[in-house]
């Protein structure tokens, strides 16, 4: 959950898991009958419907109350759940997230299966064709031997331009990478973007850090790249992909850090095209547009100006030879899975288990339903919202989420620290705020994309052709103000700042995120908080630069800057602080934007709740109270194990901290101190001048 500049089409599943929950449902109202001369007894009205966890919506058997809440809130409401939940052995984490994406992907999977019964669904020839191990083993490589033959091929470096370019209508990784998005300073517009790539692994420091692990991490990458090329049959393979790590390991070099790369102003440069040829000498960009089909681009917004000049000037250095090779190695493992098993395997070695430590690959069928939707995804989505959205849940959200924004706006009226005209901005930006719920109010049109029940490698480059045509066509149009950058499938939600949005799809709502039958106090401490969350995004350390329109432009007074600085320079050094192992801590500047939102999002969806009691008294249940609930409705979602080498990598590119911490972020908030009693010599107790407060 995070702010949202661009979405690539393919789904990226979260961790999975047992089924957690499903859809609740509303109970049809009772008829009453007036009683005839003889009446009958009177029928019972039905019970009223329960929440699906729990007596009030809280899974109360997997705290550990041996712990004090006030020295692990984490470990006081999920440490039984913890202790007791193993990671399924295809999982690299397990939690929350991944028990509603499994859930997501079997009801995908019998909505899929009961497509294939129509010998003309696309849908179902589509998973047929992934499905079909035996032909894939069969054919081997020769289905992929025209482009492999294509990059193989390349004579001189003249035509490396064109290449790249065709890799990238066939989502294989370039050193260059490129789409069409919003114009940030010109929000009504499309325009080109280009950014730094080159890189096998995830991020720089796997090849720059002197770490011990990632060392060891590096090691198995130039042997994946070895075995790559050692099952392509290509000759000299060890040399050769020692060759390649070592061009990357220059890109690497070349490369913005993570905490620069998530600057929006810093990577805001618009530039000609003749321009950024000017910049970086050696490669003929004008080539590589005009070939990607983006003709009317005569200028671009470029993130990372200095990586791309020093990556054009490593390949302008580069043998021929290796940038074949790296352009042959991303290939194979691109479309691994479409490939002969010993290709899909490798690549899961080195993806899944090196890095991620996941030890055994999903089963087919969860592999085959991810495919189908990223090929078809608003023609499976129209199938899973008609069957598993229904109205009253999108209604209960809609209510709520007015509710958390009208919260906002009313935290927005109380700060000391904003000057009254930045506070009438925030709030005419808050009034210009859409939100998504669900679904799409509109599908797009996929007839066009051909699928074959027996040809899986063409139906993966054909449906990436067709995707890639659709993000370049947008140059020139209108914004697609109606387009969503996630399935109603996905277990996320994300904030737009260029389209003014907020987004939560279908799958997010429903528990433990957000019950229609649960206590509202726990529906506030998890949906609204989240909901708070993505609406906080828009005024986070880079949503706060774009104005009420959309446009990335300074509108804050530079004393509101100062204040919100200082602020979140103290939140980022309180996670600085959290070493998760030995040497390995959060990263307090990159995690900020999230850590802000989660401050935020928990203290304005309080707030909403309380307002929402009309000045009632809240009830207890089950001896908790209702500020209690609220708190606990948060841990709850955050609920999650992770194998080391997973939590290792997302130290390093995810930036949101871990779920742990996540949790701890209550310590900030005072209402949680009086719930929990909590004291100062406790582990989470900060004195009230040390709680970090901003919105």
């Amino acid at each position: 959950m995070e702010g949202f500049k661009f979405m690539k089409r393919l789904m990226i599943l979260l961790c999975a898991g047992t089924v957690l929950a499903g859809c609740a449902t509303t109970p049809a109202p009772v008829e009453t009958v007036a009683p005839a001369e003889t009446a009958s007894p009177a029928a019972e009205a039905p019970a009223a419907p329960k929440p699906q966890l729990g007596t009030f919506g809280f899974d109360a058997t997997g705290m550990d109350t041996s712990v004090r809440a006030g020295d692990n809130f984490y470990t006081y409401a999920n440490g039984t759940w913890a202790k007791n939940t193993p990671i399924p052995a295809d999982k690299s984490n397990y939690g929350m997230f991944g028990a509603l994406d499994d859930l997501s992907r079997e009801r995908t999977r019998t909505l899929i299966e009961e497509s294939a019964k129509d010998p003309n669904s696309r849908i179902g020839a589509a998973y047929a064709s992934f499905m079909d191990e035996a032909a894939i083993e069969t054919k081997g490589l020769a289905p992929f031997q025209p482009w492999l033959n294509q990059v193989k091929g390349l004579g001189s470096k003249a035509q490396l331009p064109a290449l790249y370019a065709e890799a990238m209508k066939l989502g294989v990784s370039t050193p260059f990478g490129g789409y069409v998005g919003q114009d940030d300073k010109n929000p009504d517009q499309y325009i080109l973007s280009m950014s730094q790539g080159g890189l096998g692994m995830p991020d720089r420091d796997y090849y720059l850090s002197a770490d011990a692990k990632l060392k060891e991490t590096r090691a198995k990458y130039l042997q994946h790249l070895t075995n790559v090329l050692t099952l392509a049959g290509e000759p000299n393979p060890a040399a050769r992909a020692k060759a390649v790590l070592d061009l990357e390991t220059g890109i690497a070099r070349a490369h913005w850090n993570r905490v620069d790369s998530r600057d929006a102003d810093k990577t805001y440069n618009k530039m000609t095209v003749a321009e950024l040829e000017r910049r970086a000498p050696g490669f003929d960009f004008s080539d590589l547009i005009q070939a990607t089909g983006a003709q009317g681009a005569d200028s671009l917004v470029v993130a990372q100006p200095s990586a791309i000049t020093g990556i054009a000037a490593l390949v302008r250095r580069a043998p021929l030879g290796v940038l074949k090779d790296q352009l042959l190695i991303r290939s194979l493992d691109a479309y691994a899975a479409y490939l002969p098993k010993a290709f899909d395997q490798e690549q899961f070695s080195f993806y899944g288990t090196a890095l991620s430590g996941t030890p055994q690959q999903e089963e087919r069928w969860k592999r085959a339903v991810s495919f189908t939707v990223g090929a078809l995804q608003d023609d499976v989505s129209k199938l899973y919202v008609a069957r598993y959205f229904p109205p009253e849940t999108k209604a209960a959200a809609d209510q709520l989420v007015k509710n958390v924004v009208d919260a906002m706006g009313r935290r927005i009226d109380a700060l000391t620290w904003m000057a009254p005209a930045t506070k009438q901005r925030a709030r005419a930006k808050l009034a210009n705020f859409t939100t998504k719920i669900g679904y799409p109010d509109r599908w797009r049109d996929m007839s066009a994309l051909e699928i074959d029940r027996a040809d899986v490698l063409g139906n993966a480059l054909r449906s990436n052709r067709f995707d890639y045509a659709y993000n370049v066509g947008k140059l020139g149009q209108p914004i697609y103000r109606w387009e969503w950058g996630m399935t109603p499938m996905t277990v996320n939600a994300y904030a737009n700042f260029g389209m003014q949005e907020i987004v939560f799809p279908a799958a997010i709502l429903q528990p433990p995120f957000f019950d229609p039958n649960a206590d509202p106090a726990v529906n506030y401490g998890g949906i609204g908080a989240v909901i708070g969350h993505e609406i906080s995004h828009h005024f986070d350390d880079q949503g706060s630069k774009y104005d009420e329109t959309g446009r990335l432009n300074e509108w804050w007074t530079a004393a509101d800057k100062a204040a919100f600085a200082a602020a979140t320079k103290q939140l980022a050094a309180q996670y600085d602080a959290y070493e998760i192992f030995p040497g390995a801590s959060v990263k307090g500047a990159f995690t900020l934007g999230e850590n802000i939102g989660d401050l935020a999002g928990l203290t304005v969806a309080f707030d909403a709740y309380k307002h929402s009691l009309n000045g009632q008294a809240a009830p207890t249940l089950d001896g908790m109270t209702a500020d209690q609930r609220f708190y606990l409705g948060w841990a709850q979602v955050w609920r999650r194990n992770y194998r080391e080498a997973n939590l290792r990598q997302r130290l390093i590119t995810d930036p949101h901290s871990p779920s742990e911490q996540r949790v701890w972020v209550v310590r900030n908030l005072d209402p949680w101190y009086g719930a929990y009693n909590v004291q100062p010599g406790e582990k989470l107790y900060l004195a009230p001048e040390a709680r970090v407060r901003v919105w």
